[in-house]
């Protein structure tokens, strides 16, 4: 039985996402901050998270942060806060998923089944060096010139993807859906941004991230 920490000030909320996870046979803990499932984690790992991202104290971005800072675990947002800057940054700390309140319990039901397949389905590319870079797939982490650079999830997923696909171009709806699973109007910019990060930090080697003009990026690894 999977577990589903629900984070969420509105005891409403809460209640309403657990009897639907219950009825789909999850298993869900409610918290109205971030201190109480900061707590619990530490004693029961849950297999996903739900965050609110304005709450009292801290909020839910700032537990993305230590969230990810601990791990993998996917996280979904559910929010009132539905302008595209949050949904951006959101997606950008490590979050899988995002719903703007208000929302269909259904949907979020059908969209954490959906990254719970995600996180469980093994990469198909195993990449262990590339020119300058070396990838240790099983735990996650990259080396260029035998230097460990530190990659935020969505950085790692991104840069394993195209170095599985050197000189292919992708668009950037195409980035979209394989990197976040899912087609989200509006945030074309989360590629770009994630592309110029990672850009950054392979900049010492001669594996390259190419634009493609008006279609999105390919890596190039001829050099």
């Amino acid at each position: 039985m999977k577990t589903i920490y629900i984070v969420d000030d509105e005891a409403n909320i809460r209640d309403l996402i657990k009897k639907y996870l219950a009825k789909e046979g999850f298993r869900a803990e409610t918290f109205s901050g971030a201190d109480g499932a900061l707590e619990a984690m530490n004693q029961d790992k849950p297999d996903l998270f739900v965050l609110d991202i304005t709450m009292p104290g801290m909020d839910g971005l700032e537990l993305c942060r230590e969230i990810r800072r601990g791990g993998n675990t996917p996280i979904i947002f559910v929010s009132a806060r539905g302008d595209e800057l949050d949904r951006v940054l959101g997606l950008e700390l490590g979050a899988d998923d995002y719903l703007a309140k208000p929302f269909s319990p259904r949907e979020l039901v059908a969209r954490i089944k959906s990254v719970l397949r995600r996180s469980a389905t093994p990469s198909r590319t195993k990449i262990q060096q590339l020119k300058e870079l070396t990838f240790y797939t099983d735990e996650r982490r990259v080396t260029v010139n035998g230097n460990e650079i530190e990659f935020t999830p969505k950085e790692y997923e991104l840069l394993v993807f195209l170095a599985g696909n050197t000189n292919r171009a992708f668009s950037r709806d195409q980035l979209l859906d394989h990197i976040w699973g899912f087609d989200y109007v509006g945030d074309i910019r989360a590629v770009d941004d994630l592309v110029k990060r990672v850009r950054k930090k392979i900049k010492d080697s001669s594996v390259e991230i190419q634009t493609v003009w008006g279609y999105g990026y390919k890596l190039n690894a001829q050099a």
